[in-house]
């Protein structure tokens, strides 16, 4: 069942911040690992660039949770 996340006034996040915001993960150096080591899917992709800009309609995958970035 996916999530859905409302932002702040801006038009994209980091992929990375993104994680850490949503709870996925407890820090950014551990968003940073799982990124870097391909465990996390952006619509349905593995993205392993943790700067990577996510708009809104994305869906977000780790860790067997489903996150729809929203605002």
């Amino acid at each position: 069942m996916a999530h859905h996340v409302e932002k702040g006034p801006q038009d994209t996040v980091d992929l990375q911040d993104f994680l850490k915001m949503e709870g996925l993960v407890e820090t950014g150096g551990e968003a940073k690992f799982r990124v870097q080591n391909g465990e996390v899917k952006l619509n349905g992709e593995i993205e392993t660039r943790r700067r990577k800009k996510l708009q809104r309609g994305d869906l977000v995958e780790y860790a067997g949770q489903r996150v729809q970035v929203d605002w």
